[in-house]
């Protein structure tokens, strides 16, 4: 068959994929996008969304436990583990399905299959039915990543889970291990934990959720404990001994080895680069540690062939997929004026409970690139709608640069913080100075009053603490 030609082709519809292949289309490019599992990629299908599906039903639930501080009544407080499955995966299927429409609304090319760079422009892809060829002036590279899976600790999907296991248990765990206490980790114990799960979290590193705030970290560690996590830092797993439904875990902590007797493990330590099967080594780009190595404009060095998301490293974060995603397809279109991301001003959020969330330095880190830092805290005790909401545990804390009153960074933990945060993303971004979030008027009653009053606090004019 005859080679297609195209302006520009996308290889993976993930949040940096299918982001990148609309834009395009909307400045007028004749975009391919090629995808070889799902339309959304984890994101939509095995990450960010079913599991946010999962928490909203735990958290409904401990909420429910809690009816008697509201004035309220709930008897016989029970769960349907499969129905929370299948709310989770039919949020999952609607998010999915709305791609195939956006594609269609915006002429957007797709194709199921394999894709693999076979020469300069040059795109095969592999269905069901043959190979078939595909040219393009622009190539981008968005396949995204997998979990990382540790020898002698691989998944098996019995004992042993990816959060692809995770997200469809093959049963409620009764003695559950988790190692690792990044996003992943940590939103998965919660989970689990809420529904009842005896959950021990193992960490390598000396603290839970260890890319936060030293404080953030040791504030959620503790509400964490006291919801009955068991929480092991600076801790390894050395070993996993499978029996008949249980697991012996090996795990190294203090120097010494302990032995510990789980039902179910979940590992997530991490996450690879999807490079294999694509010709990207024999197309001529530069791979490090099964990541693509790019400029800041996502560039890999090879004529035009670019790389994005989980695929060109961190933060492994599906917003900033999205946003290379449309910074590429500009670059491509040749719009004028197109800036690169900038990695510190991209936030992080956590879903566990509580919730954490971040943007720019932590202290630890302002402090390590030399500024001369002021800080500024406050407790959601001292605001009226988190008393009123039954939610008055969490910390917002503001970190900015003495000399300029520039915000170097933000750490917040406690309720609805992943929706609050959005508000330091946008000052950072205007470049906002203390002064000008001083002198904002924040609406009452709302949570958002506690991050005027951080600020207020860093400059020693809190009003309410």
């Amino acid at each position: 068959m005859a080679a297609k030609s195209y302006d520009m082709i996308v290889i993976g519809a993930g949040p940096g994929g299918y982001v990148a292949a609309i834009r395009g289309a909307q400045l007028g490019l004749n975009v391919l996008c090629v995808e070889r599992e799902h339309l959304g990629g984890i994101c939509l299908n095995w990450g960010c969304i079913p599991t946010k599906a999962l928490l909203r039903s735990s958290e409904v639930f401990h909420l429910m436990h809690r009816a008697k501080e509201f004035g309220l009544k709930a008897d016989n407080i029970d769960y349907d583990l499969d129905a929370v499955v299948a709310r989770s995966r039919g949020v999952a299927k609607q998010l999915s399905g709305g791609i195939g429409h956006l594609f269609k609304k915006n002429k957007v090319n797709s194709i199921m299959g394999a894709a693999k760079i076979t020469g300069k422009g040059k795109v095969t892809v592999t269905t069901d039915k043959g190979a078939e060829d595909f040219t393009a002036k622009a190539i981008v590279v968005a396949t995204g990543a997998r979990a990382r899976e540790l020898p002698g600790l691989e998944a098996d999907g019995d004992l042993v889970w990816t959060y692809k296991h995770a997200l469809q248990p093959p049963r409620m765990p009764k003695k559950l291990l988790v190692i690792g206490s990044g996003a992943i980790g940590i939103e998965f114990a919660s989970f689990y934990n809420t529904l009842g799960a005896d959950t021990t979290v193992v960490e390598v590193m000396d603290r839970v959720l260890p890319v936060e705030d030293a404080e953030i970290s040791a504030f959620a560690k503790k509400k964490f404990v006291k919801q009955g996590m068991k929480i092991m830092e600076k801790a390894m797993v050395k070993q996993l001994d499978r029996g008949k439904g249980k697991v012996t875990a090996h795990i190294e902590v203090g120097g010494k080895v302990e032995k510990h007797d789980f039902d179910s493990v979940i590992s997530a330590v991490g996450i690879v680069g999807n490079t294999e099967g694509l010709g990207l080594e024999e197309a001529g780009v530069k791979i490090d540690r099964t990541h693509v190595i790019t400029d800041e404009y996502c560039r890999t060095g090879v004529d035009g062939v670019y790389a994005i998301g989980d695929i060109a490293g961190a933060p492994w974060l599906a917003h900033k997929a999205s946003h290379e995603g449309v910074m590429v397809a500009e670059l491509i279109a040749g719009q004028p004026d197109v800036h690169p991301i900038n990695p510190g001003s991209i936030a992080g959020c956590t879903y566990c409970h509580p919730q954490v969330a971040s943007v720019g330095f932590t202290e630890a880190q302002a402090k390590e690139k030399g500024y001369k830092i002021k800080v500024g805290r406050f407790p959601f005790i001292g605001n009226g709608k988190a008393i009123a909401l039954g939610e008055p545990e969490g910390l917002i804390k503001t970190i900015f640069d003495e000399a300029t009153g520039e915000l170097l960074g933000a750490h917040m933990v406690g309720a609805e913080v992943t929706e609050l945060i959005q508000g330091y993303v946008v000052g950072r971004a205007l470049e906002t100075t203390e002064q000008d979030l001083m002198e904002t008027v924040f609406p009452h009653p709302t949570l958002s009053e506690m991050m005027h009053e951080s600020v207020l606090d860093a400059y020693g004019r809190a009003i309410h603490m």
